[in-house]
């Protein structure tokens, strides 16, 4: 927790049952983990406690006076005790005879469990339940809840308190005594030094015991404090990273006027973007230097990535030395091979280094590799073997960075002279919200594509809801006219088996709607997945039907028809991606986004809404506002411990920024600072954040 952390096991502070259940409950063994199991939500003290937006099926606490109290038997034979609280909340005991006997009207009563409702009205079935006040001198109720005495006067807890947190619970440990031993570990922590050398609205020490227990005017200035910090600990550790790297040295790549670079931009049929000519000037600019270029590039499927990438190898190239593109797939790399060998100036070495090749092809590889022979060496993870061997590496470019590990990168990076580091180009066509570039890729320069070059006709997408047979059924036609007119389809399934998996959907075409056209299934199980998908480029196939691994692949121009099947599995990013692997010729193209989501419902909108929409980038911002939370902070999650404990990567943007500026100027002028406030982040952490 930015630099400090409460190692104290829980056992030597909380009473040991308690330190038990919190074990068994969250896998809790010190304080420090128990003090960052922050509140989802507050109330005030005072109103409904816990009910106020809850809704069926939430578990909820709640204090009231029993108003009602009344007893009878079930149609099975089950004693029956029903009783009404203040706020008209009613709670039902079926088969226990006790609580009727401990139960009086005009009793305080605290009670938790799972909300339901019963005729419109909200009703507790079987809850956990302890009295209060004077009637409570021997803590009669349910088990869980009487464990609350350990931490003192009930009472009183809830008397000093303006807010109630309302904790993330279980049944055994509910959200009053998760308030209640925290609490009690408050009351036995010292105060907190703070770890910042400059002043913020709120301390450390204080953000710490506000969150829990919020002052008259509400926790959100300790919220606020504590995103703050989280951002700042993600942010010291890449701009310690960013430093590390700018103290390594690289080749300088000087453009030449008269070299390979010119005449690849002066035989282009067609001008740069302006989003390409201000990359390739950001790219430039960063190659001639001796400080190794660590570069994001980031853009449309087919906004000119590889033109720009291009650009970059010959400049390396002008400069005496070799780059390497690094591709995920064999069928991408070959396809990346061709297209450079015919587009780029003759003179220009290029290589293929892949696990297919043959003995004496592969041979030959790696002689002109280690000989200099090579200019350009394209490859996949062949090429980070220990028997690759470049003569004078300057440049690595990675496509589809998220496909590789740190480690893969660093293997690569590590192939060159002694003493010297290459430029670095990773590039996606997966767009990426602000917020996850300035945190997930803080440590790199982050160049954007946002423009498609000329000659992209836009693709034209519609929504086909599962319900209206009719309108399946012309999906289909539509298939069949494409294939008629000489082109291809892909057909995208959620899953592989099962009903609308890529196994049954391909058996149900190939025998009805799509009878007689040549069909092919593609999936991740398939160990001939380069094989298919080559005979796919090569127009030997009509219809593919496959799962996602179609995302990131080889372009096939002749392409025109894709149909998403069930797309209200998929999140806003991938459909856009995978809408984008259509229409690369040039052709008037179309996508189609079948549903089963019930109409009118968040899912359906949501796929209404991207059909509406064609900029990536506007949908990755949609994509990470509408994720459940899980997701958004599994990004930096390792293992079961979460980085991000409270910030928000969809709407705390200024708070991140604020942080990344912030973590630069402390890294700038004190560096072992920087080292103790990053120390919550462990090598394992690291390494993750990384990998992303």
């Amino acid at each position: 927790m930015l630099g400090w952390q409460d190692n104290r096991a829980l056992g030597d502070v909380l009473p040991q049952g308690a330190a038990k259940l919190l074990q068994q409950e969250f896998g809790y063994t010190t304080c420090g983990q128990l003090l960052e199991h922050y509140p989802r939500r507050y109330t005030r003290a005072g109103q409904d406690i816990g009910l106020a937006g809850a809704i069926e099926g939430d578990f909820v606490t709640l204090v009231g006076e029993v108003l009602r109290l009344s007893q009878g038997t079930t149609r099975r034979g089950l004693h029956l005790v029903t009783i009404t609280i203040t706020g008209g909340v009613k709670a039902t005991f079926f088969g226990q005879q006790w609580v009727g006997k401990v139960l009086k009207e005009g009793m305080r009563i605290l009670l938790a469990g799972t909300l339901s409702s019963f005729n419109g009205d909200p009703v507790l079935t079987q809850p956990k339940f302890v009295l209060l006040g004077s009637s409570a001198r021997k803590m009669k109720g349910t088990k869980e809840l009487r464990l609350l005495s350990q931490f003192g006067d009930i009472e009183q807890l809830l008397e000093s308190a303006h807010w109630i947190p309302v904790y993330p619970a279980t049944h055994k440990a509910s959200s009053w005594f998760l308030m209640g031993a925290i609490h009690y570990l408050l009351e036995r922590t010292a105060p907190i030094a703070e770890p910042l050398d400059y002043e913020l609205p709120l301390s450390f020490d204080a953000a710490v015991r506000q969150v829990h227990e919020p002052p008259e005017q509400g926790p959100y200035l300790a919220v606020h404090r504590l995103k703050y910090n989280e951002a700042l600990t993600v942010g010291l550790v890449m701009a310690l990273r960013k430093q590390q790297i700018a103290s390594q040295q690289a080749p300088a790549l000087p453009v030449r006027d008269d070299g390979y670079r010119a005449q690849l931009l002066e035989g282009l049929p067609f001008a740069l973007t302006t989003g390409q000519q201000q990359v390739v000037a950001e790219i430039v600019q960063d190659l001639e230097q001796s400080v190794p270029m660590q570069r994001l590039l980031q853009g449309e499927v087919g906004s000119g990535k590889t033109l720009v990438a291009s650009v970059a190898m010959v400049q390396a190239v002008d400069a005496g030395k070799q780059a390497a593109l690094l591709a995920p797939t064999e069928v991408l790399a070959a396809q990346h091979a061709r297209s450079l060998a015919q587009g780029l100036p003759e003179g220009v070495r290029v290589v293929l280094l892949s696990g297919s090749l043959r003995v004496a092809q592969k041979r030959q590889a790696l002689l002109d590799i280690v000989s200099g022979e090579a200019d350009i060496v394209v490859g996949t993870h062949a090429m980070i073997q220990d028997s690759v061997e470049f003569y004078d590496l300057g440049l690595v470019v990675v496509d589809e960075q998220h496909r590789f590990g740190v480690e893969q990168r660093d293997s690569l990076r590590a192939k060159t002279r002694q003493g010297t580091q290459p430029h670095t180009l990773v590039m996606t066509a997966t767009p990426i919200p602000r917020t996850i570039a300035m945190t997930v890729f803080g440590d790199l320069a982050v160049s954007t594509l946002a423009e498609l070059p000329g000659g992209r006709k836009p693709i034209s997408s519609h929504v086909v809801p599962g319900e209206l047979v009719h309108w399946v059924d012309r999906c289909w036609q539509l298939v069949r006219e494409h294939v008629a007119a000489g082109h291809q389809a892909y057909v995208v399934c959620p899953r592989i088996e099962g009903e609308g998996g890529v196994l049954e959907t391909a058996a149900a075409l190939e025998s009805g709607p799509l009878a007689g056209l040549r069909i092919a299934v593609l999936h991740g199980r398939l160990e001939n997945k380069d094989d298919i998908m080559a005979r796919f480029a090569a127009g030997k196939i009509d219809v593919l039907v496959s799962t996602t691994v179609i995302e990131v692949g080889v372009d096939v121009a002749n392409v025109t028809v894709m149909v998403i099947w069930e797309s209200e599995r998929f999140g806003a990013s991938q459909l856009h991606q995978l809408r984008g692997r259509v229409g690369r010729g040039g052709h008037a193209s179309v996508c189609l986004f079948h549903t089963t989501a019930t109409p009118g419902s968040p899912s359906e909108q949501r796929v209404q809404a991207i059909a509406q929409t064609t900029s990536g980038f506007e949908l990755a911002e949609i994509d990470l506002r509408h994720r459940r939370e899980g997701d958004v902070l599994g990004i930096l999650q390792s293992g079961t411990k979460r980085t991000l404990q409270l910030l928000n990567l969809g709407t705390d943007y200024e708070t991140i920024a604020r942080a990344r500026r912030d973590a630069e100027r402390i890294v700038a002028r004190d560096k072992a600072l920087a080292h103790r406030l990053a120390a919550e982040l462990s090598a394992d952490k690291r390494s993750y954040l990384e990998k992303n």
